[in-house]
């Protein structure tokens, strides 16, 4: 069990600020262009603030939120926030190395988290997307879980995007007791049966995590640079840990995640929050 939650906020929201949606207000679209996706407003408050909701009814009460360098607007918006009394929220920064022009990714981005607040090296986290919508009932299967380090194996069938973009996301394996074993990258369309569980299920992370630190630590300072997308990702320390004979569970559920990418999503989510 775990009363922590650091939330993905740093990243470049590149795919959001590059798409387009000619049905958006000037200033919704001046929000998707220039706003961190979880401050993007649906229906008058920040998509963060469902998310914290949720966190909160769900038992946490420490809350990290680790942005990039500008965050002037994420401190102003939640620090403090009466909305959230019993959320102890304070503040990370992924600072970006001189040599780059973008954050160094999501495994950076916890590592960094730790190294600003070096207790974390010592006790069980959660770590999450700041722009997908987890339910209350997974926030709390994961805080509550008796695991040592886990994440929540969504069933592939009930997830509501477009297949396209679903073929595209990673799967992964397992033992017959929910032990992942690996994370298959561009999956092969035509052997993604082969990766099926016990319950006939296909399953994918969508970036939701329980780790500890004690382990864990190591594995995010020592993470590779992916060869293609020239980040340090959470998936690439796991498989290395995995590779060290460490163990991560599956909590398997089967929902959707709502889910804020592009710029179409923003009046999808306001009517399914409506």
């Amino acid at each position: 069990m775990t009363d922590t939650l650091i939330i993905l906020a740093g990243g470049a929201s590149s795919r959001m600020k590059n798409s387009i949606d000619s049905n958006l207000s000037p200033e919704k679209s001046a929000q998707a262009n220039e706003r961190s996706k979880g401050l993007i407003e649906v229906n008058g408050k920040p998509f963060l603030s469902y998310l914290l909701d949720n966190v909160l009814k769900a038992g946490f009460k420490n809350v990290i939120i680790i942005t990039g360098e500008n965050s002037e607007l994420f401190r102003s918006t939640y620090d403090k926030n009466e909305e959230f009394v019993g959320l102890n929220i304070k503040f990370a920064t992924q600072y970006i190395p001189k040599e780059r022009v973008k954050p160094f990714g999501t495994a950076d981005a916890v590592y960094q988290s730790i190294i600003q607040y070096p207790e974390l090296k010592n006790k069980k986290f959660c770590v999450c997307n700041s722009d997908n919508l987890y339910s209350l009932e997974v926030f709390r299967l994961l805080r509550k879980s008796n695991y040592e380090q886990a994440l929540i194996a969504y069933d592939r069938d009930k997830l509501l995007y477009p297949k396209e973009r679903i073929s595209r996301f990673a799967i992964m394996g397992f033992t017959k007791n929910y032990q992942l074993t690996e994370i298959i990258e561009k999956p092969d369309q035509g052997k993604i049966s082969e990766y099926k569980d016990e319950k006939n299920k296909v399953r994918i992370s969508m970036n939701i995590f329980l780790f500890d630190g004690n382990i864990f630590f190591k594995y995010l300072e020592e993470c590779p640079i992916h060869s293609e997308r020239d980040e340090k990702e959470l998936p690439s320390a796991i498989m290395n840990m995995i590779s060290d004979n460490h163990k991560i569970y599956g909590i398997p559920v089967s929902e959707n995640v709502l889910d804020l990418t592009s710029k179409e999503d923003i009046s999808k989510l306001e009517e399914q929050l409506n």
